[in-house]
């Protein structure tokens, strides 16, 4: 009656043993890591993951290689650096991507954007400067000749600009 041991056939069963799985490069898994509502962070914060947070930050976020997401709770006082940045709470600072920073409806952002791709929802509030600037990446392959996905008319000749002439495609 007390003793907790199951029996199978007059013998103790016996429980299969647990492994511990090892990754040996943790941060280069497709974990998402979160930061709930009640969580509040004064400090610098990096990491080698994605990161939610809808709690409160204050100082500097730095998650250069990874994806940020700033929830509908989110307030965050800090300089937002990541992969991409998407803002769906209040921001007061800096978001500078290398690849897109994208503002959701519920968004509101204070501060500058630095990234080669933006994103502002209807609804969302922005208030600060755009820095658009090609990553170097996307410079040197640029000069290759391989076109970004942007296919462009070809370029008007001054003198067809001043006539009002308009090129054949």
């Amino acid at each position: 009656m007390w003793d907790n041991k199951k029996e199978t056939g007059g013998r103790p069963s016996v429980e299969p043993a647990v492994t511990p799985t090892f990754s040996p490069e943790p941060g280069r898994s497709n974990r998402n890591v979160n930061i709930g509502a009640s969580i509040q962070i004064k400090g610098e914060l990096q990491g080698d993951e994605d990161l939610t947070i809808d709690g409160r930050v204050e100082g500097k976020i730095d998650l250069r290689d990874h994806n940020l997401t700033i929830g509908p709770n989110g307030k965050i006082k800090a300089d937002l650096h990541a992969k991409t940045i998407v803002i769906a709470g209040e921001v007061s600072g800096n978001a500078v991507a290398a690849e897109r920073v994208e503002i959701a409806p519920s968004g509101r952002l204070t501060g500058d954007i630095a990234s080669p791709r933006i994103t502002i929802a209807d609804g969302a509030h922005f208030k600060g400067s755009v820095d658009m600037e090609r990553s170097a990446e996307a410079k040197r392959a640029a000069a290759a000749g391989r076109p970004e996905g942007v296919t462009r008319l070809p370029e008007m000749k001054d003198e067809q600009l001043h006539r009002g002439q308009v090129p054949r495609v």
